[in-house]
């Protein structure tokens, strides 16, 4: 069965709109608090929490990593960078799962997946030095044989496929269904190295469905749909909604 893992960052974002330099500041309330959304998303059926440390720290900060890593109780799987300083903190934090992805500082959300042809010896070493830390490795790509193929070369345990084009494609249904079957051949590709194939990026509630009969993925990584929609009618329903979508292929 597919699992749902929900990306917090979002509520961090809205935190940071209002409280940017006072995330420590004990004398006003500071909220929302992205582990308490993170809390609320599983008491809704998540099966883990994805939080995106970003070099400029822009949402997720580094004590809001350190307190999910203490508090939730599914599996914490850190967004981040191939940087040293992000893999240094990493290391020490210890997340259950790790996904590597690309960073352009003029970006709202991550754009694409990580170019392995050009990022191959870097991704490799940030992997070798997080697999000994104990985390699973994945890479975030688009939905491409040779960057697929490459991930499993360096050592990768999984890839995250990039779901952006299938997402943006929703309103020209040729393009879409091409998407879909492109989305669903790299998912049978990856699966056939032995990586565990997990996906994300624009997933919502109207369009999951057919992505989750398309292909068979072990997680779907999905954020700014579940925040959305716990504005109206909260963090636990709305993880709740969208993990019915997903058992309902």
């Amino acid at each position: 069965m597919t699992k749902l893992g929900v990306n917090i960052d979002h509520s961090a974002t809205l935190r940071q709109a209002r409280y940017r330099g006072l995330e420590n500041e004990t004398s006003i309330v500071i909220e929302p608090d992205p582990v308490e959304i993170a809390l609320a998303a599983e008491r809704g059926g998540a099966d883990s929490i994805t939080a995106h440390l970003r070099e400029d720290r822009r949402h997720m900060q580094d004590a809001d990593i350190k307190l999910l890593r203490q508090r939730i109780t599914t599996k914490l799987n850190l967004e981040m960078a191939c940087s040293e300083e992000i893999i240094k903190f990493a290391s020490n934090i210890r997340p259950d799962y790790v996904c590597l992805v690309p960073e352009n500082r003029l970006e709202v959300t991550t754009e694409g997946g990580v170019n392995l042809v050009a990022n191959k010896d870097k991704t490799a070493r940030a992997i070798e030095i997080l697999s000994g830390a104990g985390a699973v490795c994945s890479v975030f790509v688009d939905p491409d044989e040779i960057q697929i193929k490459i991930a499993h070369e360096i050592g990768a345990a999984a890839v995250e496929l990039h779901t952006g084009a299938y997402a943006n494609a929703w309103g020209n249904p040729p393009k879409k269904l091409g998407e879909l079957n492109r989305l669903a051949a790299a998912q049978k590709f990856a699966e056939s190295l032995g990586l565990i194939v997990n996906s994300g990026h624009g997933i919502n509630y109207e369009n999951v469905g057919e992505l989750v009969r398309a292909a068979k993925f072990n997680e779907l990584n999905i954020g700014h749909t579940i925040i959305s929609r716990s504005l109206l009618v909260g963090m636990e329903r709305a993880t709740a909604e969208m993990k019915e979508l997903i058992n309902a292929r």
